[in-house]
């Protein structure tokens, strides 16, 4: 089955839409490949941020069950004298697809921004959770719900949610598969921002509007030091903060913040 993902440029941000709404966006192999093009694509552009969203009613109700094991991962493909694949098999398609889109997203130079309106369920709340910038609406239905279906954790959920939660009510939402709604979502961490459903888009824009004209050299090193941060001994953190310090006063963006904020000014950054 084809994957519709559609990607646009516009005011430095570059918007990845999943975009099969009539089945609420359902992610299939070939669906996480299309993505991370679009991620390669956009890193080779002018943006200065990625906009990861859903059309209609869902972000992402997850994997798309209707292609699962047409690509010889598991059963049920569509040639039949195929050779059943060896556990090796299984274990490197997901890696090759679901777990190159989570680490792509996670390691991509552009800050992530992704706009949960609606279900993002299983997969696709990893796949939301693993962006920079998460923001929900209140109408949005968060859940980890791998255990419901009697499967273990993926796309990188158990990297993901003690980090954002604490072991304790990663562990919770792990274990039950419990489906939160944005405030909750709020509450707990697991997003940065709830907005009303009326107005989530354009508070959602308003945010990204802030990042797609922040000062992208700045950002990338600001990424690139908090990613690695969680896992690093303290001398080396102060370390590549200080490195990455100089780099980015060396710029012509530093200079123009430098001289706009003595004027009272906003400055407007280029990237350079």
């Amino acid at each position: 089955m084809a994957a519709e993902i559609r990607t646009s440029l516009a005011d430095g941000a570059y918007t990845i839409t999943m975009d099969e709404p009539e089945r609420g966006n359902p992610l299939s192999r070939e669906s996480y490949l299309r993505m991370v093009e679009a991620l390669d694509d956009a890193a080779s552009t002018d943006a200065r941020c990625v906009v990861l969203e859903g059309a209609g009613d869902a972000f992402s109700t997850g994997a798309d069950i209707e292609s699962l094991g047409d690509d010889g991962s598991g059963g049920g493909g569509e040639d039949d004298d195929a050779p059943e694949p060896t556990l090796d098999d299984r274990v490197r398609t997901i890696q090759d697809h679901e777990h190159t889109l989570i680490r792509e997203l996670i390691t991509h130079p552009l800050p992530t921004v992704a706009k949960i309106d609606g279900a993002a369920i299983g997969d696709g709340a990893c796949v939301g959770l693993a962006c920079d910038v998460p923001l929900a609406s209140e109408r949005a239905r968060i859940g980890l719900s791998h255990v419901r279906f009697g499967l273990s954790m993926d796309c990188g959920a158990s990297y993901l949610l003690p980090r954002l939660l604490g072991r304790g009510m990663a562990m919770e939402l792990a274990l039950t598969g419990r489906i939160v709604d944005g405030e909750r979502a709020h509450e707990l961490g697991l997003v940065n921002h709830v907005y009303p459903d009326d107005a989530f888009q354009a508070r959602a824009d308003e945010l990204v509007a802030e990042l797609a004209t922040g000062p992208p050299i700045a950002q990338r090193h600001v990424k690139r030091l908090m990613r690695r941060g969680y896992d690093r001994e303290l001398d080396d953190v102060l370390a590549d903060e200080a490195a990455s310090q100089v780099v980015a006063a060396d710029t012509e963006d530093y200079a123009r913040a430098a001289a706009a904020l003595r004027k009272g000014e906003q400055p407007e950054f280029v990237g350079r």
